[in-house]
């Protein structure tokens, strides 16, 4: 559904609910996807989405509620009583259900799961909640079939029937032993092609990749990427099977997880979107921004120490936001391949040989950059500047040169740094590395100018 489609619905949409024409709501939105109702409320205001939640059946916004953006979730749970949501929780999978239901304040949660009618559905729940919703215990979810791998065809059917009974979808057959301990996958063609009395540890395959409840969404994410799965079982620490994780979870987090990463690079230290009143956008971007102007306190204090020098060369002083702004770039450029490899596994190796690797990769580009300065200089700068000769040239390049290899160091190994310490190496990208890398390009660039120029 395009965007000029959205907007055409929501206006007759939003006329149809001021007449309080119930009927003819329900008849527009008859049949839609979860998701592109959701969006539809995203467009209406705050009380016309309550209406459409109250008038339509808990089957269809349960779903509605699990896809809609979170400020307007939180605004309707809010609104909406501890019976109505545990009506709506009831209608969805156990791991979207914990996930609305850990949204919540603590006493309301204790409301709705006392309100829920089916208890197992509610133990399952309670189950889920007790995991870090970034670990595999907190993705997964409680429907999942078994069969027993000493039971035959004939009564694995029978048993997969019951269990698939109220699922919406059935990924995998699972195997487990007595003791509920995963052992394998049955496959369907198997199930269709071999003797009813045929037992399952006869046919089943128990070559199956799982993870265990405390392994992180990271960790999830990389294996199934890696072995190109759909779904992926989840086993306790016992080895018994205790739910399953879907791609699309897993594709929620990493959309979560990559929407985090940008606008802590961004120098946005928490979550928001542009439609945030003044008060959270500010309380986001402030923090980075006291942590940059510090640093322009210190690249100030830097520069007042070579106040001499800028009498005898001023011409020092004009290349300053060139040696800045290069620093600045190369540490990011660093630090966001980094970032990059350690979120999907591919960083290997030691780092002393990552670091070298950065040094060999700087001095060729800083090489480059200061035979391509050379150049201007000679052909260009010479005429512009008063003072800018060959000596001065050279400082220049010799400082880009140094300035690239510094910051690129730093830009690799703060972010090591950070992952080894267990925090996210996301925010050593952004206005930590450029401000960072503007102080020290700054201090190498006068200390190295007054090496050569002699001040």
């Amino acid at each position: 559904m395009t965007h000029k489609e959205y907007r055409h619905l929501t206006e007759k949409l939003q006329k149809y609910i001021a007449q309080k024409n119930n009927a003819k709501v329900v008849q527009m939105l008859e049949g839609l996807h979860a998701a592109d109702l959701a969006e539809i409320l995203d467009e209406l205001n705050f009380d016309e989405a309550l209406f459409v939640i109250r008038l339509l059946d808990s089957d269809v916004t349960a779903d509605i509620i699990a896809e809609l953006d979170d400020d307007l979730k939180e605004k309707i749970l809010d609104n909406l009583s501890a019976k109505e949501i545990a009506e709506e929780i009831e209608e969805l999978e156990t791991d979207d259900a914990a996930d609305i239901i850990a949204e919540l304040p603590e006493d309301k949660k204790v409301q709705v799961i006392s309100h829920i009618d089916d208890k197992d559905h509610a133990k399952d729940i309670v189950e889920l909640l007790r995991y870090d919703e970034d670990s595999a215990g907190g993705l997964m979810g409680k429907e999942f079939v078994k069969v027993n791998k000493n039971w035959n065809v004939l009564r694995a059917v029978a048993e997969m029937r019951k269990q698939a009974k109220d699922m919406p979808k059935v990924h995998t057959i699972y195997v487990v032993n007595d003791d509920e301990q995963l052992k394998g996958r049955l496959s369907l063609k198997k199930l269709l092609t071999t003797s009813t009395k045929t037992p399952i540890k006869n046919v089943y395959n128990d070559n199956i990749h799982f993870v265990s409840v405390n392994d992180s969404a990271d960790e999830v994410a990389r294996m199934m990427q890696k072995y190109d799965l759909f779904v992926i079982p989840v086993v306790d620490e016992t080895g018994r099977l205790v739910g399953q994780i879907t791609i699309d979870d897993v594709v929620d987090y990493i959309k979560e997880e990559a929407e985090k990463d940008y606008q802590m690079a961004a120098g946005i230290s928490e979550d928001v979107e542009a439609d945030d009143n003044i008060l959270q956008l500010m309380r986001a971007r402030l923090p980075w921004l006291i942590v940059a102007l510090i640093g322009g306190f210190a690249s100030v204090i830097v520069l007042s120490g070579f106040g001499n020098a800028m009498n005898r060369y001023g011409t020092l002083f004009f290349f300053t936001p060139l040696i800045a702004a290069t620093a600045g770039n190369v540490g990011v450029q660093s630090s966001a391949i980094v970032v990059q490899g350690l979120a999907n596994g591919t960083l290997t190796g030691s780092i002393w040989k990552r670091l070298l690797k950065e040094i060999s990769l700087s001095l060729l580009n800083g090489i480059i950059l200061a035979v391509i300065l050379l150049l201007i200089g000679k052909f260009l700068l010479g005429h512009i500047l008063t003072g800018f000769d060959l000596k001065m040239a050279l400082t220049v390049a010799i400082s880009l040169v140094s300035v690239i290899i510094i910051a690129s160091l730093i830009g690799t190994f703060i972010p090591l740094f950070l992952h080894k310490q267990g925090i996210d190496p996301a925010v050593a990208t952004g206005p930590f590395i450029t401000t960072s890398n503007d102080i020290f390009g700054i201090y190498i660039f006068f200390t190295i100018a007054k090496l050569i120029l002699g001040f």
